[in-house]
């Protein structure tokens, strides 16, 4: 399965922590994905690489606007990026960051397999027990839309694949602890990931053109006070 370039890449991050003593082996590192090859004349998607501080820089800042706000609005998931395989875009994903590949039966029914959730570090083998999160999540992409988006747009927001960084697999708790808080209000549990985290939101947030307010922007530099060597690559979506 393809997902797209990768959007994010880290410099000197520490390591994530070792896999509980429980379990009875260690997991196989994730093959890293296949970038698509480029159909033919189309152009090579423009791709920013820059630090943390300076992609925090060139976030706009504006006050958030909440009126309005339905998750309807951001129509998920849609049939993924292949319609004939009975597997959705969450499914999709949910296979696509397997540290261990799960069987695949009727209608994308997924039995076994293994995933490291990255919020909090615990590893899953159950997929029933994972949420798909949207990175930044939809209330706070409606917040921070300059202008209404159309809802062609907001689907593709909503089920985006073209980034590795847009939508994510993690425990279903975690994900229900964030809900829709900004990295003013809600941070992981597992603090060695608080440097991917901060260059994954602002890179999600820069590919789609999305504001930052005061209190996030802060929390943000914040955050980039401990991670000088963290850089940020995106792309910017269509």
């Amino acid at each position: 399965m393809r997902r797209g370039l990768p959007a994010l890449l880290l410099a000197a991050l520490p390591l994530l922590p070792a896999l509980p003593a429980a379990a009875d082996s260690p997991l196989p590192p994730k093959a890293a994905p296949r970038a698509p090859e480029p159909l033919p004349g189309a152009g090579v998607p423009e791709q920013v690489m820059t630090t943390l501080y300076e992609a925090i820089d060139r976030l706009p800042i504006a006050a958030e606007h909440r009126e309005g706000y339905d998750r309807r609005l951001y129509k998920h998931w849609n049939k993924g990026l292949n319609g004939s395989d009975g597997c959705n875009t969450r499914k999709e994903v949910i296979l696509f960051e397997a540290v261990e590949a799960p069987q695949v039966g009727d209608r994308c029914a997924l039995t076994g397999g293994s995933w490291l959730s990255k919020y909090d570090n615990v590893v899953v083998t159950d997929a029933a027990r994972l949420d798909v999160d949207h990175f930044v999540p939809l209330a706070e992409v409606y917040d921070s839309e300059q202008a209404p988006w159309s809802p062609e747009r907001r689907e593709a927001y909503a089920n985006d694949q073209d980034s590795p960084d847009t939508l994510i697999a993690v425990t279903a708790a975690s994900n229900r602890s964030k809900a829709d808080k900004d990295p003013a209000e809600w941070l992981p549990t597992d603090a060695t990931y608080h440097c991917a985290y901060a260059a994954t939101w602002v890179g999600t947030k820069l590919r789609w053109d999305l504001a930052a307010d005061e209190a996030e922007r802060e929390a943000l530099l914040g955050l980039a006070e401990d991670c000088p060597a963290t850089v940020v690559a995106y792309e910017p979506a269509p």
